[in-house]
């Protein structure tokens, strides 16, 4: 399967003060930091390779994962550096890490979605990216994708529209020419990058048909958390941390 590009080096600040002392990716969920329940799932989706994108208290991220051998994956770091390089800063910084096409996934997501469904569409897409989209009509928050047939005709978290009744799922899959454009180094938005994708029809879409969870936030992670403790088949066989 494509490798896994995470993004991990936000401050979530909506955690504070938990986030002052330790990365979103470590805070406690279910009784695991947060990260090992998704490298767990992904190695279980298939998945042999993820780059860990971090920034804010990112060595702590480090010092647990190592090389991810424990979860049976081979992990590398890209660091942010002394200032955060925004979500498509930090997967420019990756791309020597990475294939010509790779999965992207956010650091506070657990995606219950079919990996190996979506890499299929985006090979059969014939386009530039992907991005999985849930039919939302702003349930969990607010709906950002106009999505018919198989192509995103626009996503646009900045200035949504009543046409809009998907949400970005949390999971893409991206070409690396994309973000070649870009220096390394250069501060700038996935988001922005993917917006313009599709007002040229060059963002296909691949509809998820559960719920995503997070735990960006008190609620999501709450929620997240009652989700997980219905998960333990993750741990059945091979256990981490």
């Amino acid at each position: 399967m494509l490798p896994v590009a995470i993004l991990a080096g936000g401050l979530a600040t909506r955690l504070r003060p938990i986030t002052e002392r330790i990365p979103k990716s470590l805070v406690d969920v279910a009784g695991r930091p947060f990260v090992t329940w998704q490298l767990r799932y992904l190695q279980m989706q298939g998945v042999s390779k993820v780059v860990l994108c971090v920034g804010h208290l990112g060595e702590q991220i480090r010092d647990l994962v190592r090389d991810g051998t424990q979860f049976g994956l081979h992990v590398e770091y890209a660091f942010d550096g002394p200032r955060l390089l925004g979500t498509g800063g930090a997967l420019r910084r990756a791309l020597p890490l990475l294939e010509s096409t790779f999965f992207v996934l956010y650091g506070d997501s657990f995606l219950p979605i079919d990996f190996r469904a979506v890499e299929r569409a985006f090979d059969s897409s014939g386009k530039a990216a992907l991005m999985t989209v849930l039919k939302n009509r702003n349930q969990w928050d607010k709906s950002n994708v106009h999505f018919e047939h198989g192509t995103v005709i626009e996503y646009n978290k900045h200035a949504p529209h009543p046409e809009m009744a998907y949400i970005d799922y949390g999971l893409s899959v991206i070409s690396s020419g994309i973000l070649t454009a870009y220096g390394d180094g250069e501060v700038f938005d996935l988001a922005e990058v993917l917006h313009r994708l599709s007002l040229t029809r060059a963002l296909a879409g691949f509809e998820a048909e559960q719920r995503f969870y997070e735990v960006g936030s008190r609620e999501g992670l709450a929620e997240t958390e009652a989700y997980l403790q219905t998960r333990r088949d993750l741990w059945n066989t091979r256990s981490s941390t």
